[in-house]
């Protein structure tokens, strides 16, 4: 599936995710001071306890922990697809991505779901769940 390209993007989520694959640590610009944030995985056994945080300080444990363990090369975003929500704030947002996964020393590619708010151009509610990490087959 090839994105939509867009000169700008419409959402504050969608800002932060092009931020977020770009290696850009602006990303949190876009984030609001209280921003409530949690990551979780469905059916995989991988300890994501600590993809959990209130704020900006938690924040700032919590990227350079992915960047160095999950997405130690980065990733590439297959897609971004946002759904505005009939709820003032609401957004759904369909990503996948295709990424070197440092736990498992291979590259994979992964469709995730998040459910996020925003406020004055700021996300403060962010709820990932991770639905598959798929193996990309090993390049002969």
């Amino acid at each position: 599936m090839t994105p939509i390209q867009k000169d700008t993007p419409d959402t504050a989520i969608e800002s932060l995710l092009r931020k977020f694959v770009a290696g850009d640590p602006d990303l949190v610009s876009h984030m609001a001071p209280d921003i409530d944030f949690r990551i979780d995985h469905f059916r995989d056994e991988a300890d994501v306890s600590w993809q959990v945080g209130k704020g900006l300080a938690d924040i700032a444990t919590i990227l350079p922990r992915l960047a160095s363990e999950i997405f130690p090369k980065g990733t590439e975003a297959l897609a971004i697809t946002p759904q505005i929500l009939p709820q003032e704030g609401w957004i759904l947002t369909t990503f996948e991505q295709k990424f070197f996964y440092g736990l498992r020393g291979r590259m994979c590619t992964s469709l995730t779901l998040i459910l996020s708010h925003e406020a004055d151009g700021k996300v403060d509610y962010f709820r990932e769940t991770v639905t598959e990490v798929l193996d990309l087959p090993e390049a002969s």
